[in-house]
């Protein structure tokens, strides 16, 4: 009996990318480490890092680049721990500099084991560049700082141009994806943004493709929106 063959569809030409050539790559590498700094496209694995450093472009991680929580979608490692180093700061706004970056967007490790959960060290960068480049925007990236109201007033204090804070996931996979996070507290931190700075544009970001339902993915959406429109 014949076995017919399998019929396989041709993967469609947008999902095939050509890797970056040329030196811009790897000259945005070597100026990453030798200033000692840290990226999110390195330490969680982005696969648009090629795109990203040839474009002279990265997202700067600071606070090191080991992790407080193990949140299961993250490749960032978790513990141990280093002080913050007080000079971080100042080596991003350089590399920034040198980067010729108009808009830097900066993030960090998520460090429970720090009174201020990182703030100061955020509101230090921002205030670095700004002062470095006046014109260049920032945005951060921030973790929920446990709830700590006087470390987001610390980051907003700086006036990053945006405050980004993700929500990650509909409220019933935190328990599996972001179990030592919780929904209402970020929530929260962006409704506090706005009571705080309605100036200050605020960002989020949703992963899809958890088990999520489109009913969750709906009204998480309209909760963000809820969170951020000033009654």
């Amino acid at each position: 009996m014949k076995t017919q063959s399998k019929q396989h569809t041709p993967k469609p030409p947008w999902l095939k990318k050509r890797l970056p050539s040329g030196p811009d790559f790897e000259n945005v590498k070597v100026l990453i480490n030798k200033s000692q700094l840290h990226t999110v496209c390195q330490e969680a694995k982005c696969p648009n890092i090629w795109e990203c450093f040839s474009k002279h472009t990265a997202t700067f991680l600071i606070l090191g680049d080991r992790c407080t929580r193990n949140c299961r979608f993250c490749a960032v490692t978790h513990g141990p721990l280093t002080p913050p180093d007080p000079e971080e700061p100042i080596r991003v706004a350089k590399a920034a500099q040198a980067m010729g970056l108009q808009y830097v967007v900066v993030t960090s490790v998520t460090r429970d084991d720090l009174t201020d959960g990182g703030a100061g060290t955020f509101a230090d960068t921002i205030l670095e560049i700004h002062n470095r480049m006046p014109d260049t925007k920032v945005e951060v990236l921030i973790p929920d700082f446990q709830g700590n109201a006087q470390a987001l007033e610390t980051v907003l204090k700086a006036h990053p141009e945006v405050l980004n804070h993700n929500i990650e996931t509909v409220p019933r996979l935190y328990s599996t994806v972001r179990p030592e996070a919780v929904y209402a507290r970020s929530l929260g931190l962006l409704k506090s943004v706005r009571k705080f700075d309605p100036a200050i544009p605020t960002k989020s970001g949703l992963m899809l493709g958890l088990g999520e339902t489109s009913d969750e993915i709906r009204q998480t959406l309209e909760d963000l929106l809820d969170a951020v429109v000033i009654s």
